[in-house]
């Protein structure tokens, strides 16, 4: 087995390269020139002894033991880059917070984000990236990113930030149709608004631990849409009670089944750190762990 201690500059652009997707790309973030990551990358090939890339004059792809290594060596690389908060704690957090939280949770966390965590932090700069979609923290080089649910990635560390109830609504005009269902098989009967992620419908679950897949004609793949979908009468919709405060209030939208017990969700913030988890990390989910526990009173 090689030792790859005096490597580092090589599995830097090695890491750099895949994430950015070419070496010119990587030579720009790392200040020097995509012949030097080049051959930087090709004296860690030799080192170890395989091919990480696939060279060709359009494209520049992992091989599957490229893939094995990145996925091994840049979590690896993102806990040295951090280790120098250990010494620096006294001084306030700097560089770049790339994180990544649902689109339908931005109206309740990003007010706050902007008007209060990144006043708090000048030297901070914040990337974020809302999406649905379970992003490849590594892959993609997100520092953290915010999920409600079990993550679908074991590998990552979870910080149990809140639970936050769910609800299931529907319009006045469904309700006065169909009714409030009195039991689990009235409630799987009823046709929904379906949460369909990566093109597979996400079932509903009740806090006995009952759950089906939903019926229904319209699936989404956010939950905006789904508060849209439920206000117009089309179906029921399963959801984040903290989501639909504003049309509970307002009466656009009803609590359709008030008698049956649902689940409260784990919000949690995902990062691949390791123990060596950097300030700027550590200082958001401090501030977003505040921030749910409001989310989970309304």
């Amino acid at each position: 087995m090689p030792n790859l201690l005096d490597e580092t500059p090589g599995m830097t652009a090695f890491v750099r390269t895949v994430e950015a997707g070419s070496f010119t790309a990587a030579a720009r973030d790392l200040s020097t020139t995509p012949s030097a990551v080049s051959k930087s990358v090709a004296r860690l090939e030799k080192k170890i002894g395989t091919r990480l890339f696939l060279r060709s004059t359009r494209a520049l792809t992992l091989t599957q033991d490229g893939q094995v290594f990145f996925e091994r060596v840049a979590p690896l690389l993102r806990e040295l880059d951090a280790s120098d908060d250990a010494i620096r704690s006294q001084a306030g957090p700097s560089g770049r917070l790339r994180i990544s939280m649902p689109g339908e949770l931005a109206p309740l966390l990003l007010p706050q984000l902007f008007g209060t965590f990144a006043k708090s932090y000048p030297d901070l700069q914040l990337d974020v990236g809302l999406t649905d979609r379970f992003v490849n923290l590594v892959r993609e080089d997100y520092d953290v990113a915010l999920r409600a649910g079990k993550p679908l990635q074991e590998d990552l560390i979870v910080r149990r930030l809140a639970d936050l109830p769910t609800i299931v609504v529907a319009s006045p005009a469904f309700v006065e149709t169909w009714g409030h269902p009195k039991s689990t098989e009235d409630l799987a009967g009823l046709p929904f608004v379906r949460y369909a992620m990566g093109g597979t419908v996400q079932p509903v679950r009740l806090a006995d631990g009952t759950v089906f897949t939903p019926k229904g004609r319209v699936d989404c793949d956010t939950g905006i849409a789904m508060i849209h979908a439920a206000r117009s009468g089309i179906g029921a919709a399963y959801l984040l009670r903290c989501l639909v405060t504003a049309e509970l209030q307002a009466g656009t939208l009803l609590d359709l089944a008030p008698d049956i017990a649902l689940p409260k969700l784990p919000l949690g913030a995902l990062h691949a750190f390791g123990r060596t988890v950097p300030m700027r990390v550590r200082l958001f989910c401090d501030f977003i762990a505040s921030e749910a526990k409001i989310l989970a009173d309304l």
